[in-house]
């Protein structure tokens, strides 16, 4: 069966979501996942926009064997120079080019002319083929751009050397019939896509809640590549979602009679890694990784599964990576078993951090009569924030009832320095304690956003505690777990003021981050 590459922009498009930014740790962990899920092509970063950026796409690149590795460049040399250098390590890199060519971008945001556009789009992918010879073009806003300058722009493109010419909805306003046109009038007006054997490729927004449905017309109109990201992230509404793009092209596989590497049991262990990683919740009734998506409640439908699976499922949930019932551990089990766990949920973690989560599991599991998997999970992204922090919580004593002033006395400790203890009231507990913190480190920020939640089910679940900061016009955020909430709340604020120390120490001149 002929297959169409996946190609993710998690770690590009997808960061740009608000608050979902990543450190260098976070992104190389699911760039490995995403290697083992069987993504195609990663699309690592815009190297350009942060020196920060730069590194996590170079260290990708060093790394990664499998995927492809590809930066993003503005038809810009230092753009492309950045992008060239960050991924010319790789054993398939790629750069991705980019130019906007519709009328309003043209008139409002390049203020340049078609055949300036046109000169300015060839000398860069010319330039990117001095450090690849996979170069990826791409007309921003094709789906607005006149169709007889789309013509011309991607076959200047493909003269000059580009291999994918990607087509991008970029602000979701294309609709299925039409979006898929633009594919089949290409190909039909220009014969040398065939001759060449040039990749079409769709990338779509979802402003307007049809990026599936649109990069799927796409396919149907002769694309091999669809761009994406797990759970759907991205900037405004998001992206194309993967994990809806490939098991719609997997269920409907009679209708689409086209495939995809992907390792189809990875999906959910990396949708529930990269909420993880960036904060950015899945909600409920989502497609494929949502909770709810396997889930009856219904009489009806519950009787009707009693009797075959198959009347109200149309996808059977081991497929996608989510077992029929959680995984229970519990005091008594070893580190054999912890380890393999762990594993299978698509973490790769040192033994260090292998031994710390696994010393915490079993104080856990001391705590509770079952560990499910979500709470293994939750223990190794914990390990993971702990391995790039700097200040770890080492006591906590929070005094609080009626009639009683809250008073927390936190004693933290900073990497190689000596515990220190501080006590403060407020006007809640969490107050309290996040005043005494602000204190102990030195670092004043206000409270955006205070979330929490249960982790697992039961009395004796797992808190965690999500939190967003804002220090000097920047927005952090923090996360902690425990089965006790204003510790989780203690370790959410250590979190977010270790996740600032560390992108304040290796963040360089930021240029804007960028649509295509």
């Amino acid at each position: 069966m002929e297959t169409i590459r996946i190609f993710d922009t998690t770690l590009r498009d997808g960061e740009q979501s608000p608050g979902a930014t990543l450190t260098r740790p976070e992104k190389l962990e699911i760039a490995r996942q995403l290697e083992a899920l069987g993504v195609d092509i990663i699309e690592a970063g815009f190297p350009v926009s942060s020196q920060g950026d730069w590194e996590s796409v170079h260290a990708i690149a060093g790394e990664i064997t499998l995927s492809g590795v590809c930066g993003l460049a503005r038809c810009h040399p230092l753009d492309i120079e950045r992008a060239g250098e960050a991924v010319k390590g790789a054993v398939k890199p790629r750069i991705h080019v980019f130019c906007a060519t519709s009328k309003i971008h043209r008139e409002h945001k390049l203020r340049k002319g078609k055949e300036e556009i046109i000169r300015l789009s060839v000398a860069s992918i010319q330039q990117a083929r001095q450090y690849t010879s996979d170069v990826e073009f791409s007309p921003e806003d094709a789906s607005r751009t006149e169709l007889e300058f789309l013509e011309e722009i991607v076959h200047a493109a493909v003269e000059a050397g580009a291999t994918t010419i990607n087509l991008p909805d970029t602000v979701g306003y294309a609709t299925p019939k039409t979006y898929g046109e633009i594919f089949s009038h290409l190909l039909k007006k220009l014969p040398i896509l065939r001759e060449r054997n040039i990749v079409l490729s769709a990338h779509c927004h979802d402003d307007l809640g049809m990026a599936v449905a649109n990069s799927l017309s796409a396919v149907e109109n002769g694309a091999r590549q669809v761009e994406c990201t797990i759970n759907g992230m991205g900037e405004r509404a998001g992206n194309a979602a993967l994990e809806e793009v490939v098991m719609a092209l997997r269920t409907r596989q009679d209708f689409y009679n086209i495939g995809t590497r992907i390792d189809r049991s990875k999906i959910y262990p990396t949708s529930r890694m990269v909420s993880s990683l960036t904060g950015l919740v899945v909600q409920r009734n989502k497609a494929i990784v949502g909770e709810n998506a396997f889930a009856h409640e219904s009489g009806i439908h519950q009787d009707g599964m009693l009797k075959n699976r198959e009347t109200y499922e149309i996808m059977d949930p081991t497929e996608v990576g989510i077992a029929k019932t959680s995984l229970v551990l519990g005091k008594h089990s070893g580190r054999a078993a912890f380890r393999d766990r762990v594993k299978q949920l698509g973490y790769q973690v040192d033994d260090g951090q292998s031994e710390a989560a696994f010393n915490k599991f079993k104080t856990l599991a001391d705590k509770k009569k079952e560990v499910f998997d979500e709470d293994i999970e939750a223990l190794i992204d914990d390990q993971l924030e702990l391995g790039n922090g700097a200040w770890q919580l080492v006591g906590l004593q929070v005094i609080s009832g009626s009639n009683t002033i809250p008073t927390a006395t936190v004693t933290v400790k900073d990497s190689g320095g000596e515990p220190l203890t501080d006590a403060s009231t407020g006007d809640g507990p969490v107050d309290a304690i996040y005043s005494a913190i602000a204190r102990l480190t030195g670092v004043k920020a206000s409270l955006g956003d205070y979330r929490i939640r249960a982790v697992t089910r039961g009395k004796e679940a797992q808190g965690e505690v999500q939190i967003e900061l804002e220090h000097n016009g920047r927005k952090i955020r923090g996360r902690g777990l425990s089965t006790d909430i204003l510790e989780a709340s203690a370790l959410a604020y250590l979190a977010a003021i270790n996740r600032l120390r560390s992108l304040s120490a290796r963040e360089a001149l930021i240029t804007p981050h960028v649509s295509v």
